[in-house]
């Protein structure tokens, strides 16, 4: 109780967050080793992508290269964001919405990896000629069996593409006319009031992502299993990974820190030290999911074959072993 309303009355708790020589002055042994050793980790994430940007430039068909680079940049660019937050403190704003309209654009983008590792919207509308999506699953509608399946056309795909095409959008939108409001005074993070223009953006953000995660969601539970020599569902869960990381773990350490729970150590405010976990623990979780990318991606991918040829090839394999069997 006593260390709650330390917390809650302190003036020293409601001050804004420290300058950068402020968090170095007071850094003991311990901190020096641990802020070290995070940037290296940020650094090291940054140098495999950068490497393995190179080897998709040289490797990768060219109608994946730009939706692989940008799907495997997610883990090194929030590291790296993280770590300049981790530094610069009054920064932490501007840096997670960095790493949050990135990720966004990443939504959409493996989208269309997936579209594009089937060969393209071509070959996957004739590959699902006569097949459908089905629609009742998450986030949206996993918990409504009821609905009926929707055929695949060139309407239904470029409508799933819009679905989640609308959230790389306008997540850029809200996060340049965040920035504006901020300048006027009229936004800040923590301002939780119905007052207050976060409490609305940020709501607005939610709706927008759960509506564009949907139609990811869909696509791949029509192709995981033709694209599981694609090495596809571990693909899809480490984007998930990333998700639940980036975003859901941040806003629960920032609700923790705004409601007090994480206590403030003047001079670091609790917001401050809520951000601190946040970015320390995104640093070393997107260093590890950045070396296990570089394992899936780390490869040329011939097209998997078209689904007559597959055909056409087992036809000719039983013939084949037939004429063997009767010699």
């Amino acid at each position: 109780m006593e260390t709650s309303n330390f917390t809650l009355f302190d003036p020293r708790c409601r001050a804004e967050a420290p300058f950068s020589i402020d968090v170095i002055m007071q850094l003991d042994i311990f901190g020096i080793v641990l802020f070290s050793v995070l940037t290296l980790m940020a650094t090291v994430s940054m140098l495999v992508f950068i490497e393995e940007c190179i080897y998709i430039y040289k490797k990768v068909p060219p109608n994946k290269k730009s939706v692989i680079i940008w799907v495997t940049g997610a883990a090194p660019v929030i590291a790296t964001m993280s770590c300049l937050g981790m530094w610069v403190p009054r920064a932490t704003m501007f840096t997670d919405m960095t790493s949050a309209t990135y990720f966004a654009i990443v939504v959409f983008k493996f989208l269309i990896l997936m579209i594009e590792e089937v060969g393209g919207d071509n070959a996957f509308l004739r590959r699902s000629e006569n097949k459908s999506f089905k629609i009742n699953t998450g986030p949206c509608c996993c918990c409504c069996p009821c609905l009926p399946n929707v055929p695949i056309t060139r309407r239904s795909l470029f409508m799933l593409k819009l679905g989640s095409y609308q959230f790389a959008l306008l997540k850029l939108v809200l996060t340049i006319l965040s920035i504006v409001l901020w300048s006027n005074g009229n936004f800040r993070v923590a301002d939780v009031s119905a007052n207050g223009a976060s409490i609305w953006i940020n709501s607005f953000i939610g709706v927008l992502t759960i509506i564009a995660l949907w139609p990811v969601a869909i696509m791949f539970m029509h192709v995981r299993e033709a694209l599981l020599t694609l090495k596809m569902v571990p693909k899809y869960a480490m984007y998930q990974l990333v998700l639940i990381l980036s975003q859901l773990q941040t806003a629960i350490i920032n609700i923790l820190a705004m409601n007090g729970t994480i206590a403030c150590a003047p001079p670091y405010t609790s917001q401050f030290r809520g951000n601190l976990m946040s970015q320390q623990l995104l640093i070393v979780e997107m260093f590890i999911i950045t070396l296990v990318t570089r394992v899936l991606y780390r490869r040329q991918y011939d097209p998997i074959p078209d689904l007559d040829d597959s055909v056409e090839e087992t036809k000719t394999v039983l013939t084949s072993k037939r004429a063997v069997d009767i010699a």
